[in-house]
């Protein structure tokens, strides 16, 4: 019996240049679904690329083993950032291959379209087929994702690698992934649109506010670390030992000094490893368009300078109903 179903939902998102997604797929076996049993599990469906249907039945049946090292988030939460920091910890703070992205592979376990003009540079980043990349690269891997937590595989609930997850406030992350589908996906609509699309969970990896709820669920398993943008933008370095222990590693004051000043947001932005510059300058020129680089801001409350009053106050409304129940709150500060 197969997994999942699959249902078409007709959208007008491709008329404003954004046809990444047009699939919502809900996962219908439930087993080593480790919120099975709770008395309100949040929906085991998400939105994604229709050519997901070719991926799904392997990403769920993907081996796992107990050294890997799982990074997940919503898009736009501080993937990257949390990539560089849990590599660099894994990796005793080896700098030099940190900065060589030819020497050193992050692994993407989620669906990208086949290599386009107008997606560039992405298929010189990713393989076309991240699923077999990542079943077959060195161990111990480090595995990111953007997939909602019932679609990830079935065998992180019984092999229990850790997991870091990272959220953000949804305003922030609304604006952050606008300027993101402008400039990688080609959407040409307003925000407003937008914001409207992301407030009905109808953009690709949506549900966003269950998306963070079904590991804030998970926060208190051994292998979890939950982490939030926010308090890493707060008290990097105050956090850096927390992570260092999740990860059963340990270095001196001196070098956790170090470690957050490689991951400032200045730093991070000038570094070609992290920037992602030659994607986004690559996929522009193939769209012959502008746009915002990869890491435009990285600052907290952004959403204030560019998230029109009547919209926060929409997303004020969606999270209260979203986090019904639930003691999660999201940090604006």
């Amino acid at each position: 019996m197969a997994s999942f179903t699959f249902t078409d939902v007709p959208s007008d998102l491709a008329e404003r240049g954004y046809d990444f997604r047009n699939t919502l797929v809900q996962l219908t076996d439930l087993t080593d679904y480790p919120l099975a049993e709770c008395p309100n599990p949040p929906p085991a469906a998400m939105f994604v690329s229709s050519k997901y249907r070719n991926y799904a039945e392997r990403v769920r049946d993907f081996r796992v083993y107990e050294d890997d090292v799982w990074i997940v988030t919503f898009p736009k939460s501080g993937t990257t950032w949390t990539e560089e920091m849990v590599w660099l910890i894994n990796h005793d703070l080896d700098y030099e291959t940190a900065r060589n992205s030819k020497k050193r592979i992050f692994i993407c376990l989620l669906f990208y379209p086949p290599p386009t003009t107008r997606f560039g540079a992405i298929a010189d980043r990713y393989d076309v087929d991240t699923i077999a990349l990542a079943a077959n690269s060195e161990r111990p891997r480090q595995i990111k994702s953007h997939l909602l937590l019932p679609l990830l595989p079935r065998q992180l609930w019984t092999v229990r690698p850790r997991i870091v997850y990272v959220a953000r406030n949804p305003k922030d992350v609304a604006v952050s992934y606008f300027h993101h589908c402008q400039t990688l996906v080609g959407y040409r609509g307003d925000r407003g649109a937008f914001f409207d699309d992301l407030l009905n969970d109808r953009i690709t990896f949506c549900p966003m506010i269950q998306h963070v709820l079904s590991f804030w669920a998970l926060k208190d398993e051994p292998n979890v670390l939950f982490l939030t943008y926010e308090s890493m933008k707060r008290n990097l370095r105050g956090l850096l030992p927390k992570v260092c222990q999740f990860l059963n590693k340990s270095y001196t004051d001196t070098q956790l000094d170090e470690l957050a000043v490689h991951l400032s947001f200045s730093e991070m932005k000038k570094n070609s490893a992290t920037n992602k510059h030659d994607m986004v300058q690559n996929t522009l020129k193939s769209n012959q368009r502008e746009g915002a680089p990869f890491m435009r801001k990285g600052i907290v409350g952004d959403y204030r300078n560019e998230m029109p009053e009547e919209y926060s106050e929409r997303f004020d409304q969606f999270v209260a109903e979203q986090t019904a129940g639930s003691d999660f709150k999201f940090d604006y500060e």
